[in-house]
């Protein structure tokens, strides 16, 4: 098993960690070339770069295809701007962030080139408590942070074990096209509870 990596390795043992930027087409080519791995989970982005996050998807889906690999891609509800209250896997993108615009980019070139491809819409990652999201929670809850949180953001956050379980499922599975994985309970970071939404 492989993962790879643009700034710093994982520490996960049994794993090979390979540097590799997703934004250089030849690099991706290459190194999907050497392993020609049954399947690729790309999570690959950058918040604020179009390059990796939109252009990175079609690096790892043409290099996936071409080696004849089974491709999950990870996206986000970002891709919806949230003006309706409920989204499923029909519903057509409508971002308002630049975020979400890449990763709508994103999935039509992913739909495009690897027709037999999953698109993993997930929402809010949590970890153990030390997820930027919940960092920024716990910060201004206790005070020790200055900020205001929106009141009408509800995300059903997804604990990262869990999305990780997820992708591996999807990765051996039959499925294709747009799946939404993302926790049962739809919540606001202002609110304890909200009605159902991704």
């Amino acid at each position: 098993m492989a993962a790879t990596y643009l700034t710093r390795s994982g520490e996960t043992a049994g794993v090979e960690w390979l540097p590799l930027d997703v934004r250089r087409r030849e690099d991706v080519d290459a190194l999907i070339g050497v392993f020609r791995p049954e399947a690729v989970i790309n999570a690959a982005f950058r918040q604020t770069d179009w390059a990796s996050t939109a252009m990175g998807a079609v690096n790892v889906a043409l290099a996936v295809s071409a080696a004849g690999g089974r491709l999950v891609h990870v996206s986000s509800d970002a891709v919806f701007s949230g003006a309706a209250i409920r989204y499923d896997e029909t519903c057509v993108p409508d971002p308002i962030t630049p975020y979400g615009a890449a990763k709508a980019a994103a999935e039509t070139a992913v739909n495009a080139i690897a027709a037999t491809a999953v698109i993993a819409r997930t929402s809010l990652i949590i970890g153990d408590g030390d997820s930027p999201h919940e960092a920024l929670v716990h910060s201004l809850a206790t005070a020790r942070a200055r900020g205001m949180l929106f009141t009408d953001d509800v995300r059903c956050p997804v604990h990262v074990v869990d999305l990780a379980a997820a992708l591996l499922e999807l990765a051996a599975s039959e499925y294709h096209g747009v799946h939404h994985v993302a926790g049962a309970d739809a919540v606001s970071r202002y609110e304890p509870r909200a009605p159902a939404s991704l």
